[in-house]
Protein backbone atom coordinates (compact mmCIF):
# COMPACT_ATOMS: atom_id res chain seq x y z
CA UNK A 1 0.00 0.00 0.00
CA UNK A 2 1.44 3.42 -1.19
CA UNK A 3 0.84 6.19 1.77
CA UNK A 4 3.00 8.42 -0.83
CA UNK A 5 2.52 10.12 -3.72
CA UNK A 6 4.69 9.69 -6.39
CA UNK A 7 5.43 10.35 -10.15
CA UNK A 8 4.81 6.60 -10.95
CA UNK A 9 2.25 6.08 -13.21
CA UNK A 10 -0.39 3.83 -12.28
CA UNK A 11 -1.51 1.33 -14.86
CA UNK A 12 -5.07 1.33 -15.63
CA UNK A 13 -7.15 -1.59 -14.35
CA UNK A 14 -9.94 -2.61 -16.31
CA UNK A 15 -13.32 -1.79 -14.55
CA UNK A 16 -14.42 -5.75 -16.27
CA UNK A 17 -12.68 -7.46 -14.07
CA UNK A 18 -14.43 -6.47 -11.07
CA UNK A 19 -17.51 -8.97 -10.29
CA UNK A 20 -20.53 -6.84 -9.31
CA UNK A 21 -22.35 -8.44 -6.99
CA UNK A 22 -26.39 -9.02 -6.79
CA UNK A 23 -26.87 -7.18 -3.47
CA UNK A 24 -24.98 -4.28 -2.74
CA UNK A 25 -22.40 -5.03 0.31
CA UNK A 26 -22.85 -3.55 3.27
CA UNK A 27 -20.48 -0.12 3.26
CA UNK A 28 -19.79 0.15 7.08
CA UNK A 29 -18.59 -3.51 7.06
CA UNK A 30 -16.60 -2.96 3.93
CA UNK A 31 -14.94 0.28 4.79
CA UNK A 32 -14.16 -1.04 8.49
CA UNK A 33 -12.57 -4.32 6.70
CA UNK A 34 -10.12 -2.02 5.49
CA UNK A 35 -9.25 0.47 7.79
CA UNK A 36 -8.43 -1.83 10.50
CA UNK A 37 -5.64 -3.26 8.88
CA UNK A 38 -3.58 0.16 8.10
CA UNK A 39 -1.05 1.62 10.11
CA UNK A 40 -3.61 4.67 10.88
CA UNK A 41 -1.00 6.54 13.15
CA UNK A 42 1.16 6.69 10.20
CA UNK A 43 -1.11 7.59 7.87
CA UNK A 44 -2.17 10.55 10.56
CA UNK A 45 0.91 11.78 10.31
CA UNK A 46 1.31 11.65 6.45
CA UNK A 47 -1.66 13.62 6.17
CA UNK A 48 -0.31 16.32 8.31
CA UNK A 49 3.04 16.21 6.79
CA UNK A 50 1.81 16.57 3.23
CA UNK A 51 0.10 19.90 4.44
CA UNK A 52 -3.86 17.83 4.80
CA UNK A 53 -3.33 15.72 2.04
CA UNK A 54 -3.10 11.75 1.33
CA UNK A 55 -2.85 9.10 -1.48
CA UNK A 56 -3.62 5.69 -1.28
CA UNK A 57 -3.79 3.73 -4.41
CA UNK A 58 -5.62 0.42 -2.76
CA UNK A 59 -8.14 1.34 -0.67
CA UNK A 60 -12.12 0.48 -1.50
CA UNK A 61 -12.93 -3.35 -0.96
CA UNK A 62 -13.02 -5.08 -3.91
CA UNK A 63 -16.89 -5.56 -3.98
CA UNK A 64 -16.94 -2.24 -2.91
CA UNK A 65 -15.41 -0.78 -6.20
CA UNK A 66 -17.69 -3.57 -8.91
CA UNK A 67 -20.72 -1.49 -7.23
CA UNK A 68 -19.30 1.71 -8.21
CA UNK A 69 -18.28 0.87 -11.74
CA UNK A 70 -21.50 -0.53 -11.58
CA UNK A 71 -23.31 2.33 -10.68
CA UNK A 72 -20.69 5.06 -12.97
CA UNK A 73 -21.53 2.82 -15.90
CA UNK A 74 -25.64 2.72 -15.39
CA UNK A 75 -25.51 6.69 -15.03
CA UNK A 76 -23.92 7.47 -18.77
CA UNK A 77 -27.00 8.92 -19.61
CA UNK A 78 -27.71 10.71 -17.02
CA UNK A 79 -24.29 12.88 -17.10
CA UNK A 80 -24.51 16.72 -17.68
CA UNK A 81 -21.68 17.94 -20.11
CA UNK A 82 -20.00 21.62 -20.16
CA UNK A 83 -17.54 23.11 -21.39
CA UNK A 84 -15.35 26.95 -19.86
CA UNK A 85 -13.39 27.53 -22.45
CA UNK A 86 -9.17 27.54 -21.33
CA UNK A 87 -10.56 25.95 -17.60
CA UNK A 88 -12.93 22.62 -18.39
CA UNK A 89 -14.47 19.87 -20.38
CA UNK A 90 -16.17 17.02 -19.11
CA UNK A 91 -19.13 15.88 -17.29
CA UNK A 92 -20.87 15.51 -14.10
CA UNK A 93 -23.78 13.23 -12.24
CA UNK A 94 -25.44 15.21 -8.57
CA UNK A 95 -26.07 13.59 -5.88
CA UNK A 96 -29.92 14.40 -6.72
CA UNK A 97 -29.50 12.06 -9.84
CA UNK A 98 -27.28 9.29 -7.63
CA UNK A 99 -29.95 9.44 -4.74
CA UNK A 100 -32.84 8.59 -7.32
CA UNK A 101 -30.86 5.68 -9.18
CA UNK A 102 -27.59 4.94 -7.02
CA UNK A 103 -28.12 4.70 -4.08
CA UNK A 104 -25.41 2.82 -2.38
CA UNK A 105 -23.50 5.85 -3.26
CA UNK A 106 -24.97 7.49 -0.51
CA UNK A 107 -24.99 4.81 2.00
CA UNK A 108 -21.11 4.56 1.26
CA UNK A 109 -21.12 8.74 1.62
CA UNK A 110 -22.75 8.46 5.16
CA UNK A 111 -20.83 4.96 6.33
CA UNK A 112 -19.71 5.87 10.18
CA UNK A 113 -16.45 3.79 9.87
CA UNK A 114 -15.90 6.05 6.72
CA UNK A 115 -16.14 9.28 8.20
CA UNK A 116 -14.65 8.17 11.71
CA UNK A 117 -11.59 7.18 10.09
CA UNK A 118 -11.62 10.42 8.09
CA UNK A 119 -11.74 12.01 10.77
CA UNK A 120 -9.10 10.40 12.82
CA UNK A 121 -6.78 11.55 9.41
CA UNK A 122 -8.11 15.34 9.68
CA UNK A 123 -8.08 15.55 13.44
CA UNK A 124 -11.43 17.47 12.50
CA UNK A 125 -15.11 16.31 13.40
CA UNK A 126 -16.61 16.16 10.05
CA UNK A 127 -20.27 16.59 9.25
CA UNK A 128 -22.09 15.57 6.08
CA UNK A 129 -23.16 18.42 3.64
CA UNK A 130 -27.25 19.64 3.43
CA UNK A 131 -28.85 17.71 1.68
CA UNK A 132 -29.78 20.84 -1.22
CA UNK A 133 -25.72 21.02 -1.82
CA UNK A 134 -25.25 18.77 -5.39
CA UNK A 135 -21.29 18.20 -4.65
CA UNK A 136 -22.30 16.45 -1.71
CA UNK A 137 -21.32 13.57 -3.54
CA UNK A 138 -20.68 13.57 -7.13
CA UNK A 139 -19.42 11.71 -10.45
CA UNK A 140 -17.37 13.16 -12.76
CA UNK A 141 -16.63 12.01 -15.87
CA UNK A 142 -14.00 12.33 -18.99
CA UNK A 143 -15.36 10.08 -21.86
CA UNK A 144 -14.27 12.63 -24.67
CA UNK A 145 -11.00 13.63 -25.73
CA UNK A 146 -9.50 16.61 -24.39
CA UNK A 147 -11.90 16.51 -21.03
CA UNK A 148 -9.93 17.89 -18.06
CA UNK A 149 -10.41 20.41 -15.52
CA UNK A 150 -8.12 23.23 -15.02
CA UNK A 151 -5.83 24.07 -11.67
CA UNK A 152 -7.96 25.09 -8.78
CA UNK A 153 -8.80 24.75 -5.44
CA UNK A 154 -11.86 23.06 -3.49
CA UNK A 155 -13.18 26.16 -2.41
CA UNK A 156 -15.16 26.24 0.78
CA UNK A 157 -18.14 28.60 0.87
CA UNK A 158 -19.11 27.35 4.10
CA UNK A 159 -18.07 28.80 7.16
CA UNK A 160 -15.67 25.88 8.10
CA UNK A 161 -13.55 23.78 6.18
CA UNK A 162 -14.41 21.83 3.60
CA UNK A 163 -12.93 18.05 3.17
CA UNK A 164 -12.71 16.18 -0.23
CA UNK A 165 -12.58 12.19 -0.89
CA UNK A 166 -11.77 11.08 -3.89
CA UNK A 167 -12.54 7.94 -5.54
CA UNK A 168 -11.29 6.41 -8.30
CA UNK A 169 -13.69 4.44 -10.39
CA UNK A 170 -13.23 3.61 -13.86
CA UNK A 171 -9.62 4.88 -15.07
CA UNK A 172 -9.10 3.54 -19.13
CA UNK A 173 -7.49 6.63 -19.76
CA UNK A 174 -3.64 8.50 -19.49
CA UNK A 175 -5.58 11.28 -17.17
CA UNK A 176 -3.47 12.62 -13.93
CA UNK A 177 -4.07 14.48 -10.66
CA UNK A 178 -1.52 17.09 -10.66
CA UNK A 179 -1.03 18.69 -7.78
CA UNK A 180 0.70 21.34 -4.95
CA UNK A 181 1.26 21.02 -1.51
CA UNK A 182 1.50 23.54 1.05
CA UNK A 183 0.87 26.45 -1.91
CA UNK A 184 -1.00 28.28 1.47
CA UNK A 185 1.63 27.91 3.87
CA UNK A 186 4.51 30.67 3.58
CA UNK A 187 7.28 28.80 5.47
CA UNK A 188 6.88 25.56 3.87
CA UNK A 189 8.13 25.60 -0.27
CA UNK A 190 5.85 24.36 -2.59
CA UNK A 191 5.88 20.20 -3.63
CA UNK A 192 4.65 19.12 -7.10
CA UNK A 193 3.05 15.62 -7.43
CA UNK A 194 1.11 13.88 -9.88
CA UNK A 195 -0.43 10.59 -9.73
CA UNK A 196 -3.28 8.60 -11.67
CA UNK A 197 -5.89 7.11 -9.59
CA UNK A 198 -6.62 3.08 -10.01
CA UNK A 199 -10.39 2.06 -9.62
CA UNK A 200 -10.26 1.54 -5.71
CA UNK A 201 -7.55 4.47 -5.22
CA UNK A 202 -8.27 7.17 -2.71
CA UNK A 203 -7.51 10.81 -2.51
CA UNK A 204 -8.13 12.95 0.68
CA UNK A 205 -7.44 16.54 0.86
CA UNK A 206 -8.50 19.96 2.67
CA UNK A 207 -10.33 21.59 -0.48
CA UNK A 208 -8.69 25.07 0.37
CA UNK A 209 -5.34 23.87 0.90
CA UNK A 210 -4.82 21.93 -1.78
CA UNK A 211 -4.09 22.92 -5.59
CA UNK A 212 -4.62 20.67 -8.39
CA UNK A 213 -5.88 19.70 -11.80
CA UNK A 214 -6.89 17.20 -14.20
CA UNK A 215 -4.67 16.14 -17.61
CA UNK A 216 -6.91 15.99 -20.28
CA UNK A 217 -7.98 12.87 -21.57
CA UNK A 218 -7.35 11.20 -25.09
CA UNK A 219 -8.89 9.43 -27.49
CA UNK A 220 -10.94 6.62 -26.88
CA UNK A 221 -10.39 7.22 -22.94
CA UNK A 222 -12.45 7.13 -20.04
CA UNK A 223 -12.05 8.22 -16.95
CA UNK A 224 -14.82 8.30 -13.35
CA UNK A 225 -14.07 9.73 -10.38
CA UNK A 226 -16.30 10.00 -7.05
CA UNK A 227 -15.90 12.99 -4.93
CA UNK A 228 -17.73 12.74 -1.23
CA UNK A 229 -17.70 16.27 0.73
CA UNK A 230 -17.45 16.62 4.25
CA UNK A 231 -17.84 19.73 5.88
CA UNK A 232 -16.65 20.75 10.03
CA UNK A 233 -19.46 23.64 10.12
CA UNK A 234 -22.59 23.61 7.38
CA UNK A 235 -23.87 26.78 7.36
CA UNK A 236 -23.25 28.74 4.54
CA UNK A 237 -23.76 32.35 4.45
CA UNK A 238 -26.89 33.75 1.62
CA UNK A 239 -23.99 35.66 -0.53
CA UNK A 240 -21.82 32.65 -0.48
CA UNK A 241 -24.57 30.24 -1.30
CA UNK A 242 -25.83 32.36 -4.21
CA UNK A 243 -22.03 32.22 -5.82
CA UNK A 244 -21.81 28.33 -4.87
CA UNK A 245 -25.27 27.90 -7.00
CA UNK A 246 -24.62 29.57 -9.47
CA UNK A 247 -21.12 28.24 -9.77
CA UNK A 248 -22.75 24.52 -9.81
CA UNK A 249 -25.22 24.99 -12.41
CA UNK A 250 -22.70 26.77 -15.11
CA UNK A 251 -19.67 24.52 -14.37
CA UNK A 252 -21.50 21.30 -13.25
CA UNK A 253 -24.53 20.28 -13.14
CA UNK A 254 -26.73 22.74 -15.00
CA UNK A 255 -29.58 25.14 -13.71
CA UNK A 256 -32.32 22.80 -14.23
CA UNK A 257 -30.69 20.14 -11.47
CA UNK A 258 -29.28 23.13 -9.17
CA UNK A 259 -32.29 25.13 -8.87
CA UNK A 260 -34.90 22.63 -8.99
CA UNK A 261 -33.88 21.12 -5.76
CA UNK A 262 -33.84 24.61 -4.13
CA UNK A 263 -37.14 25.17 -5.45
CA UNK A 264 -38.38 22.03 -3.91
CA UNK A 265 -37.03 22.33 -0.69
CA UNK A 266 -38.66 25.45 -0.29
CA UNK A 267 -41.88 23.67 -0.73
CA UNK A 268 -41.21 21.60 1.62
CA UNK A 269 -40.44 24.13 4.40
CA UNK A 270 -43.74 26.48 3.28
Amino acid sequence: MSTQANDDVIAPVSAERLPVSAAAPNADRAVSGRTRTFDNPRLRKDFADQGAFLYLEDFLAPEVTAQLVHSARSLLDEVNRNYLPGHKQGGSVSRHTIDRLAPFVAELYRSKELIGWLEQLSGDKLQLSPADDPHAYALYYYTRPGDHIGWHYDTSYYDGRRYTLLLGVIDESSCRLDYELHTRNADVPDQPGSVQIPPGGLVFFDGDKLRHRITPAGANEMRVSLTFEYVTDPNMRPWRRFISNMKDAIAYFGFRQVFRQMTARGKDRS
